[in-house]
């Protein structure tokens, strides 16, 4: 009358009552009564009987007699994570914050075990990853611990694997997700990074002056050396010239000397040099030396002085 009143189906009725009389209806007591509940998906319920472990109740609609039977609790089968700091030091002194996150699953075959063994597994497993980080990560120095988290991972896996599949949890896998070392150690290892990165760069620009430094001096070297060439061939042709100039000189002209004709065309230089010289732009006066006396060399180096002045 109670499930009809709430106008339940005829069917699930009659599956109750079949389900009462034969596993859980007592007629000694006449004051029990059917209490319905529901197990979610990937979950499963313990059902206890005055106290006592009872039965497992599986995903779904589900009838317990109350007040002797109870919904003790429920467990998911879904893979959970735990996320544990660790603060601790290394080799070197230098304390660090390790946040380990350990993922983990409960067994299908010994719910019993997971229910029931542990008052709290989430202080057990907290337990073994202080136990074993803190007996690790000070056998190792600040840089060795970066470069070892995988093993430091592994360890503690291996040792969470041990002792929790006894108590129906199975370790998933277990990740050292950051290491965190303190403010003024990350800023001195900034520093010594960016000094070994500044020493590195003056030393490739060192170098690299030093390449162009070589390389400006070859090169110099070498625009001396075709300099000093070309003046060597432009004075062997002059030379050639003047040699040249004389024999024609001498064959043209009978009775004539090779020092005459030497002065000769060096006063033709010196009157060229003299034109070049008064034709340049920023030239405004020309002093020619001539033979003189004293009081006419006195005048001269007055006259030159008075010139500069102007200019």
């Amino acid at each position: 009358l109670f499930f009809l009143s709430l106008k339940v189906p005829s069917l699930i009725v009659l599956h109750i009552v079949i389900l009462i009389e034969k596993q859980l209806f007592l007629p000694q007591f006449t004051m029990c009564f059917p209490c319905c509940f529901t197990i979610s998906t990937a979950e499963v319920g313990i059902i206890e009987r005055w106290g006592k472990y009872h039965r497992l109740a599986q995903p779904g609609f589900g009838i317990a007699i109350c007040p002797m039977d109870q919904v003790a609790g429920r467990l998911s089968f879904r893979v959970q994570q735990l996320d544990v700091r660790v603060e601790t030091k290394t080799l070197d002194n230098v304390f660090l914050t390790a946040v380990v996150s350990v993922q983990y699953q409960i067994l299908r075959e010994k719910v019993y075990d997971a229910f029931y063994a542990l008052t709290n597994p989430h202080q057990q497993i907290t337990a073994h990853v202080y136990d074993v980080l803190r007996a690790q990560l000070p056998t190792l120095e600040l840089d060795a611990v970066f470069e070892a988290k995988e093993e430091l991972a592994l360890a503690v896996k291996n040792a969470l694997s041990k002792t929790m599949t006894g108590y129906g949890y199975q370790i998933m896998q277990t990740l050292i997700t950051d290491l965190d070392p303190d403010q003024r150690v990350k800023n001195a290892m900034n520093e010594i990074n960016s000094s070994k990165r500044l020493k590195f760069a003056i030393a490739e620009r060192a170098e690299g002056d030093k390449i162009l430094l070589v390389k400006s001096a070859e090169a110099e070297a070498e625009a001396k050396y075709l300099s000093g060439v070309g003046v060597a061939k432009q004075r062997r042709a002059i030379v050639d010239g003047l040699k040249n100039s004389i024999m024609d000189f001498s064959s043209e002209v009978k009775g004539s000397s090779k020092k005459e004709i030497m002065d000769l065309l060096l006063l033709n230089q010196y009157f060229d040099m003299v034109r070049d010289v008064g034709s340049a732009s920023h030239c405004k006066t020309t002093f020619v030396p001539s033979t003189q006396t004293m009081s006419d060399s006195l005048r001269n180096s007055m006259i030159q002085a008075e010139s500069a002045k102007l200019e």
